[in-house]
């Protein structure tokens, strides 16, 4: 008796080598240029595949916490030269 035959879908996904992880300054590129609304369809796609939910919810977030501190900064800059 020979053993079954795969089907091809699963005989595929066993050969492919799982999606390795990005990388942070990968996810930063990617939060940053989504802050942007540019993104290549490509990168996108790439993206997908190995950046994980979790690294975007927190790299988005720290960014963002970086660019309101950025405003705060700027703001009482042009406030204290006003004043002077």
């Amino acid at each position: 008796m020979s053993p079954p035959e795969p089907d091809s879908e699963s005989a595929t996904a066993a050969r492919e080598p799982p999606p390795r992880n990005a990388t942070i300054l990968e996810v930063a590129r990617a939060v940053f240029a989504s802050f942007l609304g540019i993104r290549k369809g490509q990168a996108m796609r790439r993206d997908a595949v190995t950046i994980r939910p979790q690294q975007v919810i927190v790299v988005a977030v720290v960014l963002v916490a970086l660019f309101v501190i950025s405003l705060i900064v700027i703001v009482r800059i042009i406030i204290r030269a006003a004043g002077a």
